[in-house]
């Protein structure tokens, strides 16, 4: 690292648990992103503040004046535009060092197999079930480490699903592909604005330790957070024996 990295990064560098090795790791690091929205955006910010070499940004909408108050990533100057532009732009200007790549298409498992396999580490920050579920399997497939989040109305939830481990669940383990699960998005059920912030955050943490090989992940756990009554709740994640995406990895 050059004089300006050993600045900038200064604050992992002290860190005993981090230090010049871990930041290696970060600068080396191939990290996906599907998704660039609510929780994307604070995901994506930490992930190039912290140094992470490539960043592959998914997701084919448009800025929108109702992603204003909680997409922090954008200004009003940026509605109308790809969501993964004016993410991208904002990115290099925190840190023009990490390479971002931005991609405006809707992922289908051909092409979600394609971009997992180039990854070191896939956060899953969209808001359907669906593509959740694509994700995982594509993850699964590549033995690549999921970092998955989700929130709507005050409800956050964080999970790290991670092939690698023989005793992690995949995503399927835990919500069952074609179970009668409500489909809930922020579009219809609203939204408290700092909540996807937290969840974020929370994200680009986990997926900071899992390239770094630091401290305990939450595979095999998920961490359900009620912002209105300002609790967290851990609960254990089994893997399912029988699992139709997992079992026979």
């Amino acid at each position: 690292m050059d004089d300006d990295q050993l600045l900038r990064y200064s604050r992992h560098l002290l860190l005993n648990e981090l230090g010049p090795d871990a930041q290696a790791r970060y600068a080396a690091a191939r990290a996906l992103v599907v998704g660039v929205g609510g929780l994307g955006n604070p995901a994506a910010h930490f992930l190039a503040a912290s140094g992470v070499g490539t960043i592959t940004l998914v997701d084919a909408d448009a800025v929108d004046l109702t992603n204003l108050p909680r997409q922090i990533l954008f200004a009003s100057a940026d509605v109308g535009t790809p969501k993964v532009d004016a993410a991208a732009r904002r990115l290099a200007a925190v840190n023009p060092e990490v390479h971002l790549v931005a991609l405006r298409e809707r992922v289908d498992d051909a092409r979600l197999a394609a971009l997992v396999a180039r990854a070191d580490v896939v956060l899953d920050c969209t808001d359907n079930f669906t593509t959740r579920h694509a994700i995982n399997r594509a993850c699964v497939t590549a033995g690549k480490p999921l970092v998955s989040g989700a929130a709507v109305r005050f409800d956050g939830q964080v999970a790290v699903f991670d092939p690698r481990d023989p005793a992690s669940p995949c995503y399927h383990c835990l919500f069952g592909e074609g179970d009668d699960l409500e489909e809930t998005r922020c579009a219809t059920m609203g939204v408290f604005a700092p909540l996807v912030g937290v969840v974020g955050a929370m994200q680009a943490a986990e997926a900071l330790k899992v390239v770094a090989g630091v401290g305990r992940t939450l595979a095999g756990r998920l961490l359900l957070y009620d912002a209105l009554a300002a609790q967290w709740r851990e609960l254990r994640v089994p893997r399912d024996p029988r699992c139709p995406v997992c079992a026979q990895r």
